[in-house]
């Protein structure tokens, strides 16, 4: 690769994670929990995947503004002129946007990974192998490029990457955004579709050119104050670009429609951990597959069960069959494991009573 182009990581952290509800809020969203039980945040986690080629200097993150002091809390080695606010959440698409267009108004010539800032994964080595083929490929091609994972179900959480042949890189013939499960065991049984990860890696200046191909009135407000970068003037320009940015995905806007997309499909132990049921598929459980803390938990006749409770509480749970528990100080969670995709809507009436407070 050449000398002068530099790599930067874009860690994208401005989602509110609703489906971890009621641990996640909004004053404390996913991205800024020990979910997983081992003593790091997962954007600290992601932070630490890349710093290990990447240094601390070349990290960007695009957030929520209300999130800015999180974000420095969790990376220290970071300087607030490498926190990127956005006032109101508008998808992917503005916040790459937005990273790439800053990074080239500082960067002459630099290369973009982008990552979600709450995903988790078993072998870092072999994903930072996977990293560095991409790298590697970008010397050579003007290429927009993802990480596919390799199906080992037929997830409908997940969108779905179909590729052009069978070999680690190859062209992408389409997106297909989440489906049924129907279509998702088609996809499996085809081998031709990987999972979606949502990582990114490309030349700056190869995105920018595509979002104003694509997305010209986007590409026209974010280089319309190209110069107001790093100034006291940014976060007021950024609010104006923001109030009239419409909301969507890079996948919709920009990967779905053009003809240079590349995959390199991945089996480094990946999951988005998304869900109450995802991190139940990740954990350990007791020979009665459940899922719970190792200690004040005493549980009868219960099987197949996702159980959290805050720490030093005591707990006796009897007659439970695929059951969500989750405590928290303030608010008790329990439904099956098959409704949790209805969380979203209990957010929604425990709003519409009670307000935001325990939201």
């Amino acid at each position: 690769m050449s000398q002068k182009r530099e790599i930067y990581c874009v860690i994208m952290a401005g989602g509110v994670g609703t489906r971890f509800w009621p641990k996640s809020r909004k004053s404390m969203p996913k991205q800024f929990l020990d979910i997983l039980g081992t003593g790091k945040s997962f954007i600290r986690m992601t932070f630490e995947r890349f710093n290990k080629t990447i240094p601390a200097e070349n990290f960007l993150v695009v957030t929520n503004q209300n999130y800015k002091s999180l974000v420095l809390e969790h990376l220290p080695e970071l300087t607030p002129e490498q926190i990127l606010c956005e006032p109101v959440g508008r998808n992917t698409a503005p916040c790459i946007c937005y990273a790439a267009s800053y990074l080239k108004s500082k960067c002459s010539d630099s290369l973009m990974i982008v990552t979600p800032s709450d995903h988790y994964v078993a072998n870092e080595e072999l994903f930072s192998q996977t990293i560095s083929n991409c790298v590697e490929f970008l010397d050579n091609h003007n290429a927009l490029m993802t990480i596919g994972i390799n199906p080992t179900r037929p997830e409908t959480g997940y969108g779905y990457i179909q590729r052009s042949n069978s070999d680690t890189i190859s062209a992408v013939k389409c997106f297909t955004e989440k489906p049924n499960l129907e279509v998702a065991q088609a996809f499996l049984r085809s081998g031709e579709f990987l999972w979606n990860s949502g990582i990114f890696i490309w030349k700056t200046d190869t995105i920018l050119s595509a979002i104003e191909r694509h997305l010209p009135d986007m590409y026209a407000l974010f280089n319309g104050i190209a110069d107001q970068y790093g100034k006291d003037t940014e976060a007021e320009a950024i609010a104006g670009v923001f109030a009239q940015c419409r909301a969507i995905s890079i996948d919709y806007g920009v990967m779905e429609h053009a003809d240079n997309v590349f995959v390199h499909s991945g089996d480094f132990g990946w999951s988005d951990i998304g869900t109450w049921g995802s991190l139940y598929q990740h954990s350990r459980k007791d020979k009665y597959a459940n899922v719970k803390p190792a200690e004040g938990c005493y549980t009868y006749d219960t099987r197949n069960s996702f159980i959290s409770l805050p720490k030093d509480k005591v707990a006796v749970i009897a007659g439970l069959r695929d059951y969500i528990v989750v405590d928290t100080p303030d608010v008790l969670l329990i439904c099956p494991r098959s409704e949790e995709q209805n969380i979203k809507k209990y957010i929604d009436e425990v709003k519409y009573n009670q307000g935001d407070k325990f939201c």
